[in-house]
């Protein structure tokens, strides 16, 4: 089975974010099995189970369940790899949004971010993915956190969210949430994510350099490329995006260019936390974005690209995916 890693970079904040609450990480990493000295290895990653029981632990001994959002206290560029950089040299904080979806996985493979555009405001959404252990709740408190906390940073502004939403129900002591979001929240939600202002989100970033983002996305793109060559979900995807102008691409199609039977295509796809139906669905989500973005395309054009028979179709899946249609979207973008 493959196993989903988080990056050494990652990692280190959370081991930051643990120390503000006084706990000794170096012996914590000894207990739990884990390599301490590997934090300084920028090309290090660690088993997500392994930073799961690594936050299980820290609540225990703290007795803190809510030491995920310390994360927010140490952010810095730095802590998302390559990515961070990349996002400070984007144009504005939707333009950094958009990258911090693409690289997602560079900093940790258990999160699956989505952005898009609502009526009432630019939506994140984050699910987290557990191996062999359910997910913490603190990673994703921690993610949302200092999610926030580096959108401050870069915009130099004090941001606040129309809404923060949590999947688990409320914690006994809501005042940490309360002061580290400073927004209405909302618990027992379907997604974690925050919705935030369109005002917002087209913030100048003071840091943006084109020159930089092309450099940072390189950077980037080729990391992934080598992280991403021996997963099958990779290998799908790009299979995916080359048979869609020809139509919906059938299962058995995608697995014969793989090599591989349908049984064995769906069983690595599940050890990789997707499935083929919700794989086809995200990349023609990604597409759709693409697409949208190049005035040359008409809508039709767009539908047809994407694989879609019937346009009508397509714009019931744009809908479901971004609650706008096509043409509300563009108009935005």
């Amino acid at each position: 089975m493959t196993e989903r890693t988080t990056s050494s970079s990652w990692a280190l904040s959370i081991v930051q974010a643990l120390e503000l609450d006084g706990l000794d990480c170096q012996d914590l990493f000894v207990k739990l099995g884990l390599d301490y000295s590997a934090l300084n290895d920028p090309d290090a990653r660690f088993a997500q189970d392994g930073m799961t029981r690594l936050w299980q632990r820290a609540v225990e001994i703290t007795g803190n369940p809510a030491i995920g959002l310390n994360l927010a206290k140490v952010m810095r560029p730095g802590a998302m790899h390559v990515v961070g950089y990349a996002l400070m040299s984007s144009s504005t904080l939707r333009d950094s949004f958009q990258r911090l979806v693409r690289y997602q996985r560079i900093i940790a493979e258990g999160a699956d971010l989505q952005f898009g555009s609502t009526n009432r405001g630019a939506l994140l959404t984050l699910a987290i993915h557990g191996d062999q252990l359910p997910p913490a709740r603190q990673s994703a408190d921690g993610s949302l956190a200092s999610t926030l906390a580096f959108c401050r940073w870069l915009t130099g502004k004090p941001l606040v969210p129309i809404e923060v939403y949590f999947q688990g129900p409320p914690p006994a002591d809501i005042e940490p949430y309360e002061a580290a979001f400073e927004a209405p929240l909302r618990f027992n939600a379907e997604y974690h994510g925050m919705l935030m202002r369109h005002v917002d989100m087209d913030i100048a970033l003071p840091t943006a350099n084109a020159e930089l983002a092309q450099l940072h996305d390189r950077f980037a793109g080729d990391y992934l490329a080598r992280f991403s060559d021996s997963r099958v979900t990779h290998q799908a995807r790009q299979v995916i995006c080359r048979l869609l102008p020809q139509g919906e691409p059938r299962r058995e199609t995608v697995a014969q260019s793989l090599h591989l039977s349908e049984r064995s295509l769906q069983r690595r796809l599940d050890e990789e936390g997707t499935s083929f139906q919700q794989l086809l669905d995200d990349t023609r989500r990604t597409l759709a974005e693409q697409y949208l973005a190049r005035a040359d395309l008409a809508l039709l054009e767009v539908a047809y690209l994407l694989g879609f028979a019937d346009p009508s179709n397509f714009f019931r899946a744009f809908k479901r995916w971004f609650a706008m249609t096509p043409g509300e979207y563009r108009a935005q973008c």
